[in-house]
């Protein structure tokens, strides 16, 4: 019986890489607007308004407060209450990048605020602009520190989009729930997930496993 439902399993392969192509394509636009939007509220938060930190900072509070799973809903079954519908697979995406973007504006901001004050205090005293002290001294030096906890989020993303399947994105997640109605064999089909997830993630890992080492290294030098 297994080796008929292994069969059947190889055969639904195709179906399964579609799946994970929506994985990967959700999970890639999110990352290229959450990184944007991180960055652009990570600098702001560690800016001198306090009106637009308060803000941003509630904002990031709450998001990284509360489940993903409600916050998707929220977008997909509340938001067309107030005249704003969003197919599933827009959705997904506005969700996963508003998760993404406040996660990345924390480690924007921890990064900046790391910098050593003597270094702000030496642009200052070099006549530099607020903003050609963060784009020339601080961002330079920050981005050592930024890195290796941006990518690992890039990691999260990735396996917290899993959720995108409860409204219906056929992603792997999805694929492997409705392939699980046809080959009563879970281990065999959510075993199969677990690669694909793993085989999409697992080159991000190294990278950022490399990228700390390489960081440590130079700090150590430095």
């Amino acid at each position: 019986m297994w080796g008929f439902y292994f069969e059947q399993l190889i055969n639904s392969l195709p179906y399964f890489l579609k799946g994970l192509w929506m994985t990967a394509a959700v999970s890639g636009l999110s990352l290229i607007f959450g990184t944007i939007i991180g960055f652009t509220w990570g600098v702001i938060r560690s800016g001198r308004s306090l009106i637009l930190k308060s803000l941003i900072g509630a904002w990031v509070d709450l998001i990284r407060g509360t489940p993903f799973l409600v916050q998707i809903f929220i977008v997909f079954f509340i938001l067309p209450e107030f005249g704003i519908h969003l197919e599933a697979i827009p959705a997904a995406v506005l969700a996963l990048t508003n998760l993404s973007g406040c996660f990345i504006c924390e480690i924007v901001s921890g990064g900046i605020q790391a910098v050593p004050h003597g270094q702000r205090e030496a642009a200052v005293a070099s006549g530099l602009s607020y903003y050609q002290q963060l784009y020339n001294v601080i961002l330079p030096q920050a981005m050592r520190i930024i890195l290796p906890p941006l990518v690992g989020q890039y990691v999260l993303l990735i396996k917290d989009s899993s959720v995108i399947s409860v409204i219906g994105v056929v992603d792997v997640t999805r694929a492997g729930w409705l392939t699980v109605q046809r080959i009563p064999e879970g281990i065999m089909v959510f075993g199969l997930v677990g690669i694909l997830y793993f085989l999409l993630c697992y080159p991000l890992i190294r990278f950022s496993n490399n990228l700390e080492k390489r960081m440590t290294v130079t700090a150590t030098r430095l």
